[in-house]
């Protein structure tokens, strides 16, 4: 989008806003301040706000440019010639003030964005919700890189492209700065200034927990239709996003307040918190879990109260306790014995609570929870061994069987101007945090995000194409290298081959390598089955640098690829596979026997296959299946697969049938 466009479309704001006096003021975006990096050997896009008509020029490396005259919003832009790398450089900005930026240097920048794997923190703050990354201190410690620098975009959602972005600015890398960055942003950016010793620059804009369509532009979406008519709604919008938002927000609060409301309060009735209200006519559901996984409750937002009942030994009696309860998505109120032990509000933080001595008796004692949920998952969550019940020498589990009941009616709760969660909604993110950044001229992107498209994987085979290509058509580059990380592996792994939306995601991630310029760092390998975030964010920065080095600086006889499916030949009941990709030679990982592979015959049934290596191929086989039609590896949320190259990097999931998904239709 060309900034005299955006300045037009903005102009109410910074012009009728403003005093005349305001408006004599040159102002910069705030992307462009000092410690800066500029990217080298292309014409570099310099913009700002000024009186309309004001005389406006810009200095650098002792040449001066004079700037497009400011229009009637007092948007103006100058553009300065290509520039090798180097600095630093002092920036001057004159018109009737004058501005002086320093320490600016020329390299090449990279926009970093997605969603939480790409805003994780090398090591949050204590108020953060990420868990520090692998070796976290030693990093901060050797953090000394001077020529790498970093701004991170502030979380902002918009209806309409916003002018500006908020950001604290560029800050110079060092141990009292990178705990601060984001982690796979830092790591590759570190690889890049190392072996190229010259300026990188990192632009992280991401937002944990966001789909891919509010990270498209309006215009980006106007192909697919699943998303033109949301899309278009929200361009014709008249009021700010944030005032909507809040006004719901007061309206749930509200109506979560109001006892009025919550069936768990019966007008002179018995609490549902009582210790001796009876609900075993409830139903049942298994926690830890959200409870989107009850059909009845699949779209369910509101409140819904849990309670379980446990006998204790007469040893326990007069003992305090403590209870955990995992997480709780995302308010709760609790009662142990019909006494409020606690409330916790924040679907991120792990609930513990101490039960006093007094309220703890042999025999029957019960565990009541109210949770709220504002949206998305609801529920009680975590690992199963983080819902317990201890004192000083018993440990009773709490995962299993809970007794459950919706506390408000759908018709009470208000419904949302937002499905989904206002920061999903389509182009919003791409509104308050991509456009901004444009035209700053970039060096290439890298993206980490997928995890909030998983359920609707054949979506996503068209919008992530189509949110590069949209990108690309903003910043006026087609050939804009996008390089993206593949989901790593999550959850617990199957003990039989099936279905799986995130093998579904990875699939449709690949399928995007087929645009130019792209580029996929395979972590299949380095996920964790409990952690969404996987703390080894130093090998998913090397994976997307090795990318990097490939496909944008031009080494291209680097092995920057696990291996990659290339075409299979049913031989009886064996099927050979063959490989691109395979480096060194491709290896057993661990040195045992191959595993992930799976194989079906016509009637479309996987059953687990015996795999042999035959030097860069592989033959498969299962017992089962006498005559196989289709092969896949690695076919689940968390799989076990061990093919690798010699040069250490994992061979990427693959099917080699094109039969329907789970996901065919899902919207």
């Amino acid at each position: 989008m060309h900034r005299h466009i955006l300045g037009s479309l903005v102009g109410l704001l910074f012009g009728l806003a403003l005093t005349p006096a305001a408006q004599a003021t040159v102002r910069l975006p705030a992307l462009v301040g000092s410690h800066m990096v500029l990217q080298r050997d292309k014409p570099l896009p310099i913009w700002g706000w000024a009186a309309p008509g004001e005389k406006v020029s810009i200095t650098f490396r002792n040449k001066t440019y004079a700037a497009t005259p400011p229009d009637a919003a007092g948007c103006w832009q100058a553009t300065l010639p290509a520039t090798p790398a180097g600095g630093p450089y002092v920036l001057t900005v004159k018109g009737q003030n004058t501005l002086v930026l320093d320490d600016v240097l020329v390299g090449d920048v990279w926009l970093a964005a997605g969603q939480s794997n790409m805003e994780m923190q090398v090591k949050a703050g204590p108020t953060g919700y990420f868990q520090p990354v692998a070796n976290a201190d030693q990093e901060i410690a050797a953090a000394n890189f001077p020529q790498l620098r970093c701004l991170t975009v502030a979380q902002v959602m918009a209806y309409h492209p916003e002018p500006d972005v908020t950001t604290k600015g560029w800050l110079v890398c060092s141990p009292a700065t990178v705990a601060g960055f984001s982690a796979v942003a830092y790591f590759f950016g570190r690889d890049l200034v190392q072996r190229y010793q010259v300026p990188i620059g990192l632009i992280c804009s991401s937002w944990g927990g966001t789909s891919a369509e509010a990270w498209t532009s309006a215009e980006g979406l106007r192909s697919l239709p699943d998303f033109q008519a949301r899309a278009a709604d929200i361009a014709q919008r008249t009021t700010r996003l944030t005032d909507d938002d809040q006004a719901f927000r007061q309206r749930q609060r509200a109506a979560l307040n109001s006892q009025q409301f919550d069936k768990g309060y019966p007008p002179g009735g018995k609490p549902w918190s009582a210790a001796d209200f009876d609900a075993r006519a409830w139903p049942e559901m298994t926690l830890p879990g959200f409870w989107e996984t009850i059909p009845a409750l699949k779209t369910y937002d509101g409140v819904v109260w849990f309670r379980k009942e446990i006998d204790l030994p007469a040893t326990a009696a007069g003992q305090p306790l403590t209870l955990a309860l995992g997480t709780v998505n995302d308010t709760d109120s609790t009662w142990f014995n019909g006494v409020n032990v606690g409330s916790t509000e924040g679907y991120n933080k792990e609930r513990r609570y101490a039960v006093p001595a007094a309220l703890v008796r042999a025999g029957r004692n019960v565990v009541i929870v109210r949770a709220v949920d504002l949206g998305s998952n609801g529920g009680i969550s975590g690992e199963p061994a983080k819902l317990s019940l201890t004192g000083a020498s018993l440990t009773v589990p709490l995962a299993g069987a809970w007794h459950y009941q919706v506390g408000l009616d759908p018709k009470d709760w208000p419904v949302s101007p937002f499905p989904g969660g206002p920061q999903n909604t389509p182009t919003v993110l791409f509104n308050g945090m991509v456009a901004p950044v444009i035209p700053f001229a970039l060096k290439g992107i890298i993206w980490y995000q997928g995890e909030n498209n998983t359920g609707r994987a054949e979506q996503y085979r068209t919008l992530f194409p189509a949110l590069i290509t949209d990108w690309r058509k903003h910043w006026g580059t087609p050939e804009l290298p996008f390089l993206f990380v593949q989901l790593a592996n999550f959850q617990a792994a199957a003990p039989q081959p099936g279905p799986s939306t995130w093998a579904e995601l990875r699939e449709a991630q690949a399928q995007a390598l087929a645009l130019s310029r792209t580029g996929m760092a395979t972590t299949i390998d380095i996920g964790e089955a409990d952690d969404i975030h996987p703390h080894n964010k130093q090998e998913v920065g090397r994976r997307l640098a090795l990318a990097a080095r490939h496909e944008v600086y031009g080494e291209k006889s680097l092995v920057y690829s696990g291996p990659t499916y290339q075409r299979m030949a049913a031989q009886g009941s064996t099927i050979r596979l063959k490989f691109d990709h395979v480096g060194g030679g491709l290896i057993v990982k661990n040195g045992t026997p191959l595993q992930g592979f799976a194989v079906a015959g016509a009637d479309q049934k996987f059953h687990w296959a015996t795999a042999q290596l035959f030097g860069n191929e592989v033959v498969v086989q299962s017992d089962e299946v006498k005559s196989p039609v289709a092969v896949r590896y690695d076919w689940a949320n968390n799989p076990t697969g061990n093919l690798s190259n010699k040069d250490g990097l994992p061979a990427a999931p693959f099917r080699t049938d094109t039969w329907p998904g789970i996901t065919v239709g899902v919207k």
